[in-house]
């Protein structure tokens, strides 16, 4: 099954084609001469997600889904959410985020936190949205090389480490995002029975 992903991420784009596995060709709004910034203009990742699949359905017809995630923090009411790639610059800057975090929680009671993915398929021109959560910690300082984004801070539950010390596959196994993405999957694999 061809479809596109909403996202010029390379990170994003090989964590999914890992968890997507065989019998998806997947492309990029690049690859569909769309070059400019998708937007995401609105007040939560579901609304994100799905302005950014509607935006490449719109410009391509072509079956595709976009994913829009989130930061979570307990002791921040939920910040930094839905602007969790912008939470420092305009731009996505993760060390200045991971720097923001770690400020912002300096003497906090609980630094409980969870990372959301919403994922927004359009199929068919059909939309079908898709949730993955992963509860945990935030560490006191970062660790690991790997990942990107927040993922030197963040500390899943029942683990010892963070998601930047695991090996992808391990990370995949219980992230937010993998488990959007096997939701999705298992839509796409029933559909095409």
């Amino acid at each position: 099954m061809k479809i596109i992903f909403a996202t010029n991420n390379s990170h994003k784009l090989a964590e999914v084609e890992a968890v997507l596995g065989e019998g998806f060709a997947l492309s990029t709004p690049r690859e569909h001469g769309i070059t400019e910034e998708i937007p995401e203009e609105q007040p939560t990742l579901e609304g994100n997600a799905s302005q950014k699949s509607h935006y490449i359905y719109a410009r391509t017809g072509c079956d595709c889904f976009a994913d829009d995630t989130g930061l979570e923090v307990e002791a921040l009411n939920g910040a930094p959410g839905v602007h969790s790639a912008r939470y420092a610059t305009d731009g996505h800057d993760f060390a200045a985020n991971n720097r923001r975090l770690l400020e912002e929680l300096q003497g906090a009671a609980s630094r409980r936190a969870r990372f959301r993915t919403v994922i927004s398929l359009i199929v068919d021109g059909e939309e079908h949205l898709f949730e993955g959560v992963v509860e945990g910690h935030i560490a006191l300082g970062e660790a690991g090389c790997g990942g990107f984004g927040y993922d030197p801070l963040f500390v899943p539950d029942g683990c010892d480490c963070t998601f930047a010390e695991m090996a992808a596959e391990q990370k995949n196994a219980i992230s937010h995002r993998g488990r959007a993405v096997a939701k999705l999957v298992e839509f796409l694999h029933n559909r095409v029975k």
